[in-house]
């Protein structure tokens, strides 16, 4: 029995590449078999079916018996996809570890000095990048909270005050604490008033009330800027954001404008 074109790809989206998923399909059906015959049948090169099925082996879908010329079983789908979310598991444990090792060890220190110097030597006008999706925008977003030393000013939407509490209220709590200064001017609506009662614990928020003011930006310390270049209907994965490290833009531009605003809102 050959799998349809749909159970193909949704392979592909669990990891397994063109090679390894043929192979795996291919062995299914025979139970168990020798590379060779797995080639033929799956249609993958010779010279690439013993590594991409000791990869198979690795993750958890394949065994290998041990005889010659060595053979291959197949495991049973349910338990295979169980063993291969056991070795992720123990793998990402391992890098978590190692990443938090390194990041404890002096070596961080080295890397920031050289980030630090490298800064140095660029101009204003290149810290400067886009931000592919809603994802690298919060990604980038928690960055800039984090980091934060003095104020962070937010325009947003309905869609994203929400998108706004759901992902940051406890890092937005924490940097309250530490005495950072936030304001949040959004556009809501009833739906939204219990992320606003929540938000108000740790930032100054004020309602939008003008229907055509529709858009989303953040000042972080009155020198770095994300805005957001879609709308709340796009697709998370097109959402378009611009990011830039620009004292200039923040103190005579966008603050003065967010400032402006701010005087005229009323508190939620």
């Amino acid at each position: 029995m050959v799998v349809s074109q749909q159970v193909f790809d949704s392979l592909r989206q669990i990891g397994l590449n063109l090679y390894e998923r043929k192979l795996w399909v291919a062995l299914l059906m025979r139970g168990t078999a020798t590379a060779g015959e797995l080639s033929s049948l799956a249609k993958v090169p010779h010279s690439r079916t013993y590594d991409v099925l000791e990869s198979l082996s690795e993750k958890g879908f394949v065994m290998i018996q041990n005889a010659k010329p060595l053979r291959y079983m197949a495991i049973e789908p349910r338990e295979a996809l169980e063993r291969s979310k056991k070795k992720i598991r123990e793998d990402l444990n391992v890098m978590v570890d190692r990443i938090n090792r390194f990041q404890n060890s002096s070596f961080v220190k080295e890397l920031e000095k050289v980030y630090k110097q490298g800064v140095e030597l660029v101009e204003p006008g290149e810290l400067t990048s886009s931000l592919k999706g809603r994802e690298a925008l919060h990604q980038h977003l928690e960055t800039l909270f984090k980091n934060a030393k003095n104020s962070i000013s937010i325009i947003t939407t309905a869609d994203g005050l929400e998108d706004l509490a759901s992902r940051h209220t406890d890092l937005l709590q924490k940097v309250s604490n530490k005495g950072i200064k936030i304001k949040i001017a959004a556009s809501f609506n009833k739906e939204n008033i219990p992320i606003i009662q929540k938000a108000k614990s740790f930032a100054e928020v004020r309602k939008i009330n003008k229907p055509n003011l529709n858009g989303r930006f953040f000042i972080i310390d009155n020198s770095q800027i994300v805005l957001a270049l879609t709308d709340d209907d796009v697709h998370p994965t097109q959402d378009l954001s611009l990011w830039t490290k620009s004292e200039h833009v923040a103190n005579n531009f966008l603050g003065p404008l967010f400032n402006s605003l701010w005087q005229d809102l009323q508190s939620a």
